[in-house]
């Protein structure tokens, strides 16, 4: 028995002279809403995409003008005359909805790879922080993905991180 109790002793007392390691956590979703660099992309590429709604609305509108104008002539043409004229529009239709379609492809894609970009920095940003200040492990979690149930606030270095990040942005520009 004292055998057993001199060897949990020394177990225990290995066990407690570990290093305990620094762990933080940091709420990802909080911290990428509230990053001006994100909000400026979101600006940036709103307005990008207000300008094509406008341009493919107008383009829309001058569309169906012409085909109405088409319409108002076509009483007047041979049925031939009115089929081949129909078969034009409906290709110069099918033209403008592919181009549109291209160019609001490429909008997205642009704005994606902004975005990766904007992930990338604060990913980067939170390592970075990490092995400055002596962390073995920085968690995330946000309102989609909870890989942290609980921590204490004090663990949560969500502020120091989005100042940190917002800081390193504001030099940039």
């Amino acid at each position: 028995m004292k055998k057993i109790l001199g060897a949990l002793s020394i177990v225990l007392v290995l066990a407690s002279c570990q290093e305990q390691k620094k762990m933080a956590f940091v709420n990802r979703t909080e911290v990428i809403n509230e990053y001006q660099e994100k909000i400026d992309v979101e600006e940036k590429f709103k307005a990008r995409e207000d300008r094509f709604n406008k341009r493919s609305d107008s383009i829309g509108q001058a569309f169906q003008f012409e085909y109405q104008q088409f319409q108002i002539a076509a009483a007047r043409m041979s049925k031939a005359k009115q089929q081949e004229q129909g078969q034009a529009f409906t290709q110069k239709s099918q033209i403008l909805q592919q181009q549109l379609q291209y160019e609001q492809q490429q909008l997205q894609q642009a704005f994606t790879t902004e975005m990766d970009s904007v992930m990338t920095t604060m990913k980067t940003y939170v390592e970075d922080y990490g092995k400055k200040n002596g962390y073995s492990f920085i968690f995330g979690t946000s309102d989609v993905t909870s890989t942290v149930l609980y921590g204490e606030d004090a663990s949560d270095i969500s502020d120091e991180v989005l100042k940190g990040l917002n800081d390193a942005y504001k030099k940039e520009e």
